[in-house]
């Protein structure tokens, strides 16, 4: 039985980073994943859907500049986009294990199950550690309905080698908003059916209403209020059934999307057996990442039940701070700056700190500055309806609490509120900045 000082379940951002540190101190490490290493963000999601934005980009700036000095509005060529994309995930994996073997770190290539509190069963291998890393991170939702398993994923979706004529996606979150845009804009029929009266619930809900607003004039239909209770396949598509104030309306599409949400990939690890306590939520974790159940085992990453969100930053953070109190004992304490969260559709929708719900709920004297900015200069040349911002100012201390962006760019313009949140900028010293122009 091989033994190893830190084992680590998972190779997305957040187990690389924690498996790298740990094995340039001189520890014994190991690593598995049954999937391809690189996790969701390189290999299926982030990275791979910003290659593919990039050429619907291009066609949405055309659209919007018709007229006005462009002539022809350019097609999307799905074939080559997707080769395209896909020369950046094949190159990942043997990247990321040429470097795992250059620092000695043992991989496999299997799933994983706990025997006992030190013991992992790797496929027909059985291997003891001292601590272990759990970094699986997250998985689509199981849609526990008639039907539910007839839905693809949003790994299907990135791996389309040709564009259905017409999709529909369950669930109204930054995932099904992201790949409707981009299949609009390749030129498919989209429907979204989401079971709330709000879509992206977690973002603030005046500016998502632009966001509507641009979604519904590229043509997506956006059904709320509805609830998905069958998927039938017929012939050569599928029918979905939703259920809404009590009456049920039926959807004809060629594709079925599962983007209700995606919960931590840890529910097969067997973690009754090493005494790991766990919720719907991630692996219950203190304020060092370590298992509140089990001293041995560190979580990060969304497999971890912690403050941060489901970013790849925040993962890579979490990481670092796992393999230091592993390297070092729990000395240090994961700090969770301001986490800028991006909707990735056109426009962008870009978010960081305190909704204004979340700044009433916490009774604080705040102040609310809201309003369009499609008269604003970059609005007007660009030629963009969506164009708006809410700000929430701590009234006593002058400081911004929150900042909520739609428009072009606002993925960038977000990290400069995220600095001004975290430094405690006073507004008056915000305003005498001097920025580029326009």
């Amino acid at each position: 039985m091989k033994k190893y000082d830190v084992f680590v379940i998972g190779s997305g951002m957040s187990g690389m980073t924690a498996a790298n540190k740990c094995a340039s101190k001189g520890l014994k490490v190991g690593i598995t994943d049954e999937l391809p290493y690189g996790g969701t963000c390189a290999l299926r999601g982030c990275d791979p859907k910003k290659v593919i934005i990039g050429a619907t980009e291009v066609r949405d700036f055309a659209e919007r500049l018709k007229g006005n000095g462009i002539d022809t509005v350019p097609k999307v060529n799905w074939e080559d986009i997707m080769a395209f994309k896909q020369s950046f995930v094949d190159a990942m994996p043997p990247k990321i294990e040429k470097g795992y073997k250059n620092k000695d770190i043992d991989t496999y290539h299997t799933s994983a199950k706990f025997l006992s509190d030190n013991t992992l069963e790797l496929g027909d291998e059985v291997i003891e550690a001292d601590k272990f890393v759990i970094a699986t991170g997250a998985k689509p939702r199981v849609l526990d309905f008639e039907g539910g398993n007839l839905a693809l994923s949003s790994t299907d979706f990135l791996n389309l080698k040709k564009l259905p004529e017409s999709l529909l996606f369950i669930g109204g979150g930054y995932i099904a908003f992201e790949f409707a845009h981009i299949a609009a804009r390749a030129g498919a029929d989209v429907t979204i059916l989401h079971r709330g009266d709000h879509p992206l619930e977690n973002f603030d809900h005046d500016i998502v209403q632009h966001l509507v607003n641009a979604t519904r004039n590229l043509g997506i239909k956006l059904v709320l209020e509805t609830e998905v209770s069958k998927i039938e396949k017929k012939e050569d598509h599928y029918v979905v059934t939703g259920k809404s104030n009590g009456k049920e309306a039926t959807y004809k599409t060629d594709s079925v999307f599962n983007s209700a949400g995606r919960p931590p990939a840890i529910f097969d690890l067997d973690l009754e057996k090493a005494g790991i306590s766990f919720s719907k939520k991630g692996i219950a974790v203190n304020e060092y990442l370590q298992s509140t159940s089990n001293a041995n085992i560190y979580a990060a990453g969304d497999s971890a039940d912690s403050r941060g969100l489901p970013l790849t930053p925040v993962a890579v953070m979490e990481g670092h701070v796992v393999a230091s109190n592993i390297i070092k004992g729990n000395k240090k304490k994961v700090n969770y700056p301001p986490m800028p969260s991006v909707v990735f559709t056109l426009p962008t929708l870009a978010s960081v700190g305190l909704t204004e719900a979340e700044a009433k709920s916490k009774q604080i004297e705040y102040q609310v500055n809201y309003n369009h900015a499609e008269s604003w200069f970059n609005a007007k040349r660009l030629n963009v309806k969506e164009y708006a911002y809410k700000t929430i100012i701590d009234k006593e201390n002058q400081t911004i609490l929150g900042a909520h962006l739609i428009g072009p760019n606002t993925e960038e313009t977000i990290n400069l509120f995220a600095m001004a949140i975290k430094t405690k900028m006073k507004i008056n010293e915000l305003r005498t900045m001097i920025f580029t122009y326009p």
